[in-house]
């Protein structure tokens, strides 16, 4: 009994050594006719967990996503609507002709945006302020100045200040805690799918950024 046990062993053996070792690893997907042993993955990003001290620090975290998620298409509009313009008015070569051609623009932007923009939070207000200048490297303050004039940038300053706004605020997630939960909801939200990633001026690192404020805090 023995002897026949160690025949079918053998035979096994033979079997498993002589078999093409590829066979076991190919693949066959719906809508394919030929196997295959190799298959691309989509590319994951993993992201670093945020660490919460308490609920109230989570609340905050949950409202500025929603509000950055409000805004941030605004930026991306704008942005955008800028690099239109800069080729349009390049092709001008009348300093009259640019100045009612932006003057034009101008009224355009406040007939079509204004009634939505009335409906910002002066939060998010703030954050499209912000976010406009990690979108185009510009302060909203000197965007005005310059497809506007200096004037113009001042009126608006000053009404926006009435509301806590500064059209000066810069991006800076490295000196501003705020900010820099900003690029992680923007980073996150780009990765999901939640928000289309447009190419943008200011770039950081979002593990540089972790790592800073959490040596930080």
């Amino acid at each position: 009994m023995k002897y026949y046990l160690f025949l079918l062993f053998i035979f096994f053996s033979n079997s498993l050594i002589c078999q093409d070792d590829t066979n076991e690893l190919d693949f066959l997907f719906p809508g394919d006719s030929i196997p295959t042993n190799s298959f691309m993955l989509d590319e994951v990003t993993v992201f670093q967990p945020l660490k919460f001290n308490n609920d109230e620090e989570i609340k905050r975290y949950v409202i500025l996503r929603y509000r950055v998620k409000k805004v941030y298409p605004y930026a991306k509009l704008a942005s955008e609507r800028m690099n239109k313009i800069d080729s349009r008015v390049d092709s001008i070569t009348s300093k009259r002709k640019k100045r009612l051609y932006l003057k034009k623009l101008e009224k355009f932007v406040y007939d079509e945006f204004s009634d939505e923009l009335r409906k910002l939070s002066r939060s998010q207000g703030r954050i499209l302020v912000k976010l406009l200048n990690r979108q185009t490297g510009l302060t909203a303050h000197k965007i005005v100045s310059e497809y506007r004039n200096k004037f113009r940038a001042l009126i608006y300053n000053t009404v926006a200040s009435f509301y806590s706004i500064s059209l000066k605020d810069e991006y800076e997630p490295f000196d501003d805690y705020e900010d820099y939960l900003i690029e992680d909801i923007l980073q996150r939200s780009f990765s999901d799918g939640s928000l289309e990633k447009q190419d943008y001026a200011l770039d950081f690192d979002l593990d540089t950024l972790y790592e800073f404020w959490k040596e930080k805090k």
